[in-house]
């Protein structure tokens, strides 16, 4: 059966197709769009003709890849790309964001090669895929699942290759297309081939030999002898050359195919784009009759279904901050100039109790100077902004929260946030844009043509009883209210506080980093016996398989793997396979972490402030980005250090960290019911020397350190739904002993195995798993025709209810330590939420008070019916907390 299609696109090749296949077109403010337009046109034929489940378009990051590490001289004799070109990029970009497409690239690899690592994935997950793209060297590529539609003049004539039609073509296999590459080389990628060796003579050589190291094993055979002279001059090139046409197909993409599923465009974002560039065909093309946005209801075309009376005068504002503590509730929006983010100024705000009279403050500006400035204004309406007793509704609350802490207001009163009630009533949703919620819960596209802040101040209006409603109908205004909304305000406080990054230390590790990686870089060469580019796939397989012998441990289409899986495979067999995977981790600790992290230090602070995101996770986990802090590494000594350079405020204050120990499997013991496991927690046993004794049946004491390792990977993959395969390749056991120990596993803990079997059940019945604080997530692939995908969202059934109510429980212990430092007037910082963990600046004089006011907080946030447990730990920094 038909699992589904992926559709992949060369967004770098089809764009330059476009651009010289279509005479100049421009934007009404005179951007270039031609490019753009005809791959557009493209796109839409290639949906309607070949309606794909999965799409991507893939783009070069940069013209420097690993290629250029080997041969200099790649593609050095391409032209620069044309001014025109350019900047129609990231109009594409910004496009294919509007439609729900990814955009996939990878530094040091081209979009070949994501091509090739996405189209594997694909064939390998049963999906047929069809990649399309002007460059001829994707036919390698091909498999009876994978086949590649060549533009062959301009965008609009193309031809189809499927490996019975390529060998029609050229009497070649997909892997000897590389091989032709390899002999006749490519003027357009400057690889040089072997000189004279033109496509006819390269077909007719490879029809004779096959590949060619064959040719050359046979060189003494071939009749004329200025050819054999000439391969045999020019082999290493042709080597080389064969190299350069290899795609990659296992770069290392932070991807899955789920995240190319077809979604639904965001059509405001593409009639704003749309309008802008002047496509009003494709406008009425890809949106239909949502190209035109239908005006509110009961109102007349083109008329705002509110007023705007702007308050300029002192006497004014009193009123209005009176009138709206009388109302007991409003709208609240700020006018900045900025992000919200610590570097926004104050230009205006507004207000509304009424959705259909929106009140708007403008501040002191040069051109209005009679206008009262933000003190003023803010000073204003400070008691009603940060009386708790007067409700506030705000579109994206947290900004508002930030805006208004600079400005010296502690906004209190948060009752309703659109974007929030939205991503808990479908968590899934890939954007929380008030147009897209007006046009879902309101039924009006007029947001569209009116975002103004006066507009988002009308739909928060708007929205809040509607989103209210379903909140309750779905049992979730108590997480709403209780949870989400409060927590809002805690990671307000935590981004501005940021916290405090050693430079000074960054820098030690960083020149320390460098001369790891130099020194093992020095030790690999050794250990190969030569100089080569460790960042190349290909030859690292030619060291490892070729030149050392090592066996083969798995196969891509264009050589051998020499991912994670292969290396710590060959590591017990030759030591430059470890040596390779050192330094890999250096690399990525030095360039992603030591380096990163110092760009990334506020100058006028002196620390980092990352931002959390509420609406993010489809799990309820809080997440972080820019930097992502929840990311730094654990799992190497060397990665670890890293945490070192998070440091206190103050110097003689402390860190202190608090992580909610073994969680999930305590939710797990209290969800499913299992009489034994709870007692373990209940009884305060080490539950993976439990797990271990049950599962291998011997007395506690006769647990070795290597069953308590094997039980602790049991009973966290069993978290996951692991299969028996994929904790054979945890443990490095065979299938069989994997299968041993889950079967021993449920046969000691009968009611988990009953529990997920319910979980799945459940969920394929309602379309959707619940955590304990009644948070949902909807799972539609449950009974998707794709055998892998369909598992995937089964073992999402079974671990949503455990990850989800571990994050719920811990958002709640956020809000309660936030309120309970408040209330004590406490000088200590929340700075950090790492999953289960929370991280404080605490100065000496509160460190007691504060060890047991989190310990309290956290075990009691939630009762269950086994006992939660808090590690917490006290250092000079992070690293050093004990």
């Amino acid at each position: 059966m038909d699992a589904g299609k992926l559709l992949l696109l060369d967004g770098n090749s089809l764009l330059y197709r476009a651009f010289f296949a279509l005479p100049p077109m421009s934007a009404p403010d005179g951007r270039p769009t031609n490019a753009v337009y005809g791959f557009m046109n493209m796109l839409l034929r290639l949906v309607a003709d070949e309606p794909p489940d999965y799409i991507a378009v893939a783009f070069d990051k940069s013209r420097v890849t690993f290629r250029n590490a080997e041969f200099t001289e790649y593609k050095a004799t391409r032209a620069a790309t044309p001014d025109d070109l350019r900047p129609q990029f990231p109009i594409l970009r910004e496009v294919l964001a509007a439609l729900g497409i990814a955009a996939c690239e990878l530094d040091g690899f081209e979009a070949d090669d994501v091509i090739g690592t996405l189209s594997r994935l694909g064939s390998q997950s049963g999906l047929d895929v069809l990649i399309v793209t002007g460059d001829r060297d994707a036919l390698q590529l091909i498999n009876p699942q994978t086949h590649v539609l060549l533009t062959r003049r301009g965008i609009t004539e193309t031809e189809r290759y499927d490996p019975n039609a390529l060998h029609e073509k050229y009497g070649l296999s997909p892997d000897q297309m590389i091989e032709l590459k390899g002999l006749m080389g490519d003027q357009s990628d400057n690889i040089p081939g072997v000189p004279g060796v033109g496509e006819k003579t390269a077909l007719k050589l490879l029809h004779e030999y096959g590949t060619i190291d064959e040719l050359l094993a046979r060189l003494g055979e071939m009749k004329g002898g200025k050819l054999a002279e000439k391969l045999a001059a020019y082999a290493p090139q042709a080597i080389l050359s064969r190299r350069l046409a290899t795609i990659v197909r296992d770069a290392p993409l932070s991807l899955d195919l789920a995240e190319l599923r077809c979604r639904e465009p965001d059509y405001p974002a593409l009639r704003e784009l749309f309008a802008g560039l002047g496509f009003r065909s494709l406008l009425q093309r890809i949106c239909g009759d949502k190209a035109a946005p239908a005006a509110p209801a009961a109102t007349e075309p083109g008329v705002a279904p509110y007023r705007v009376v702007e308050i300029t005068g002192a006497a004014e504002l009193a009123q209005l901050a009176a009138a709206a503590a009388r109302a007991g509730e409003f709208v609240f929006q700020s006018v900045t100039n900025g992000s919200g983010h610590l570097d926004s100024g104050l230009q205006g705000v507004l207000l509304a109790w009424d959705p259909a009279e929106i009140h708007y403050i403008p501040v002191r500006d040069e051109a209005n100077k009679d206008r009262p400035d933000a003190a003023a204004v803010l000073a204003a309406l400070r008691g009603v902004l940060e009386d708790a007793g007067v409700a506030k509704a705000c579109s994206d609350g947290k900004r508002e929260i930030i805006v208004l802490r600079q400005n010296g207001i502690d906004l209190r009163g948060l009752a309703f946030d659109p974007q929030i009630a939205a991503y808990l009533l479908n968590p899934s949703r890939t954007n929380y844009r008030l147009e897209d919620l007006a046009r879902e819960y309101l039924g009006t596209d007029c947001l569209a043509a009116d975002a103004s802040p006066a507009g988002r101040v009308w739909a928060t209006a708007r929205l809040r009883p509607v989103l209210t409603a379903a909140l309750q109908e779905k049992d979730q205004l108590d997480l709403f209210t209780r949870i989400e909304l409060p927590l809002t305000a805690v990671l307000a406080g935590m981004e501005i506080a940021g916290v405090k990054v050693d430079a000074a230390q960054l820098a030690v590790m960083a020149e320390d980093l460098a001369g790891k990686i130099a020194a093992v870089t020095q030790e690999v060469y050794a250990l190969a016996g030569t100089e080569f580019n460790i960042n190349s796939p290909k030859q690292m397989g030619e060291i490892l398989f070729g030149k050392l012998g090592l066996p083969v441990m798995k196969r891509t289409k264009t050589g051998y793997s020499t991912d994670v899986e292969v290396l710590e495979k060959l590591a017990v067999r030759h030591p430059i396979a470890d040596r390779i995977l050192t330094f890999r981790h250096l690399v990525k600790l030095k360039g992603t972490y030591v380096d990163g992290l110092t760009a990334l230090i506020n100058p006028a602070t002196g620390r980092v402030h990352t931002t959390f995101n509420q609406t993010v996770t489809t799990t309820g986990r809080i997440s972080s980005t820019e930097p992502n802090l929840q990311n730094i590494p654990i799992r190497t000594a060397l990665g670890r250090e890293i945490r070192k350079a998070f440091v206190p405020r103050n110097k003689d204050w402390l860190i202190l960290a608090a992580d909610y120990s073994q969680i999930e499997l305590r939710l797990l013991a209290h969800i499913s019911g299992d009489a034994t496991l709870r007692a373990s927690f209940i009884n305060d046993e080490d539950i993976h020397t439990r797990t271990a004794a049950e599962v291998f049946g011997v007395p506690l004491g006769a647990v070795t350190g290597e069953m308590r390792s094997r039980a602790k990977a049991v009973n966290f993959g069993i978290i996951y739904g692991i299969s028996d395969y994929g904790l054979s390749q945890n443990l490095r056991i065979s299938r069989e002993m994997a299968k041993e120990y889950i079967d021993s596993y449920f046969a000691r803990y009968p009611r988990v195995r009953e529990y997920m079997d319910a979980v799945i059940a459940a969920a394929r019945e309602t379309g959707y798993v619940t955590t304990l604080l009644n948070r949902r997530r909807y799972l539609p692939d449950l009974d998707n025709r794709n055998r892998n995908i369909r598992a995937f969202a089964e073992r999402t059934a079974m671990n949503t209810p455990i990850q989800g109510s571990a994050a719920d429980i811990i958002k709640l212990a956020m809000v309660n330590i936030a309120a309970r430092l408040r209330e004590r007037a406490l000088q200590t910082v929340m700075v950090l939420q790492v999953h289960d963990e929370l991280v404080f600046e605490v100065p000496p004089a509160e460190l007691a008070a504060v060890q047991e006011l989190v310990r309290r907080e956290m075990e009691g946030a939630y009762q269950i019916s086994v006992p939660l447990k808090v590690d917490i730990g006290v250092g000079p920094n992070w690293y050093d907390v004990k």
